[in-house]
């Protein structure tokens, strides 16, 4: 995926004959696609393609998306495994303190005396708290909370965090 680009979607497989495609969200805010209207797939192979959304509804847990010249089936299955993304001005506006995904991976955790311990490799949900999974020297679990990650400089690239006694070691 591009730098400028965030992933929305992923599409799963065509759906119908129509050309309408299954998709797997890939955001926290489900209700964004409603109104969406042009959106770039970055197909597997890592080629862009500009697409105009005809229309949009959930089924079964899934988005279903029909997209403007996508009419049958065979067209559909260009478009398999495709991730579906807005640019990045477009993405959901989110509250202080909180971050998307792919702002925080790539940002070096830093003891706050200094120690370096790696780069935040990507997010881990447990239905709790989210788990920073971190790749230095070894690999760290590291819970995203205020209490441990007591600085997060997105510009900078870099969380530091206080870790409580044995949270580092193993």
């Amino acid at each position: 995926m591009s730098d400028d680009l965030v992933a929305v979607a992923r599409i799963v497989k065509p759906r119908g004959v129509r050309g309408e495609l299954a998709c797997e969200v890939l955001t926290d805010f489900p209700d964004r696609f409603e109104g969406l209207e042009n959106v770039t797939a970055i197909l597997p192979d890592g080629s862009r393609r500009e697409l105009t959304i005809e229309e949009q509804w959930f089924h079964q847990n899934r988005l279903v998306l029909k997209f403007a010249g996508i009419d049958s089936m065979d067209d559909a299955e260009t478009l398999r495994d495709a991730e579906i993304c807005v640019a990045e001005e477009d993405a959901v506006e989110l509250e202080n303190g909180e971050f998307f995904d792919w702002q925080l991976e790539g940002c070096d955790v830093i003891t706050t005396d200094g120690r370096q311990i790696g780069a935040v490799g990507g997010l881990m949900r447990t239905g709790g708290a989210e788990i920073l999974m971190v790749k230095g020297d070894k690999e760290y679990l590291i819970p995203f909370a205020e209490s441990i990650c007591v600085e997060v400089d997105i510009e900078a690239k870099k969380i530091v965090i206080d870790p409580p006694e044995g949270l580092l070691e193993f």
